[in-house]
This record gives structure tokens, sequence and C-alpha cells, in this order.
């Protein structure tokens, strides 16, 4: 059995629950508040910025070219095409994206961007690139069940194109590189091993979790 597949089986019940979650149903439905998600789309703009730099890590980490250029792409993909669309919902919420890391890091995302830090500083390769898989994969995961699931209620959407960027084919591939990548370098794993990327790779999810709460409540 692949690692990954063996990962997704620990946290099934997880992202099933990312599904069931109000601020992925009423986006899918169309009425989540808008303010809750321009508030989500600043915390994941700042998120990203620190998520980009566990990858930083994971070049210099890296034994080799073909290494490098999985983590280098990475960057890039984060810092561009990622943040594409979050900048076209903020320009429209009258944000200055020159002005959004004045921001404050809001308590739940900092816990979790904290962690990946770590993980990354003081772990290997695998667990750095364990830690940080289950957000494009999880979003793939989200998106690709919403496009399906209110296939009927998304023209018109305001949520549309959220839906739309994070389910189109250019990020699957994008998820199935980390998944791929993931696979690649984590073959042959003792048990011992294996336990220690299985909880990594929970917590991260848990983490995703409590992103999706964070972006649900009040101020």
């Amino acid at each position: 059995m692949l690692l990954t597949d063996y990962l997704f089986n620990e946290v099934k019940n997880i992202w099933e629950e990312y599904l069931n979650h109000p601020f992925i149903k009423e986006m899918g439905e169309g009425i989540l508040d808008k303010e809750k998600f321009r508030r989500y789309l600043i915390q994941d703009f700042l998120y990203l910025k620190e998520y980009a730099k566990v990858y930083g890590m994971g070049l210099v980490k890296s034994e080799n070219i073909e290494e490098m250029k999985f983590f280098k792409d990475s960057i890039n993909g984060i810092m561009e095409d990622e943040s594409a669309t979050h900048i076209i919902y903020l320009k429209d919420f009258g944000e200055k994206i020159e002005e959004l890391e004045n921001y404050k890091i809001s308590f739940d995302n900092d816990n979790y961007t904290s962690f990946m830090k770590s993980i990354a500083l003081t772990g290997d390769l695998l667990e750095l690139v364990v830690a940080v898989l289950p957000c494009a994969w999880s979003y793939y995961y989200i998106a690709k069940e919403m496009k399906n699931t209110y296939a009927d209620n998304l023209d018109g959407n305001f949520y549309g194109p959220w839906i739309k960027s994070y389910s189109c084919d250019d990020y699957a591939r994008c998820a199935q590189k980390n998944i791929d990548f993931t696979n690649k370098i984590c073959g042959n794993l003792d048990e011992s091993k294996k336990e220690k990327l299985k909880k990594i790779f929970i917590q991260a999810s848990i983490y995703e979790m409590k992103f999706w709460d964070m972006a649900y409540k009040e101020v």
C-alpha cells in the first residue's frame, strides 16, 4: 500500500467532516456571510506566506536537483498561482494587496503554521512533506466534492470561482504532484517511522479543521 493511501485511511473521518462544515456547506449553497469569507481570505493569504517558508526549508534540506526543483516549483505555485484567486476576491472587497501583511495572524492560523515550521526545522524531509501534504490535497478533495454536490448552484454563486479554482485540472495536478512526491521519497519505511508520519499527518489534518472553524466563527 502506498503511504498516502495509508495516511488517507487514517484521516478519512476527519476529511469527511470538512465537507459537512458550515463554512464549506454555506459556500456551496452561496449563502456564506461575505464578511466571514473576507476574513478567511486574509488569514489564508497570511497562511500561504508561512506555508511557502516550509517549502523553502524543503529546498534547503533537499539532497538532489530533482527534489530542489519540486520545492522551487511549489514555492512559485503558492506565491503566484494559488494566491491569484485570493487576490481577485480581496480586491473586490476593497482590500489593498500591498497592505495585507499588516493584518494580524489569528491564533489558530499561527498554531498551524508554527506546527509546520517546527516540523520543517527539526524533522527530516519526509516529515516535512507529510506535514504540508494535507493542505493542497484536502483543498482539492473538498472542492472536487463541492463541485459535484453543488453543480447546479455554481453559476452565479459568489463562491463559484473559489470552488472552480480548487477543483480544476491544474490544481488536481498540483495536489497529485504532492502526493506522488511524498510516495517517492517515503518508500521502504519501518513501522516506527510510518507511525511518526501518521501522527504528523493526523495533526496537520486536525489543524485544517481548526482553520475552517476559525474562518466560520464570529470576530
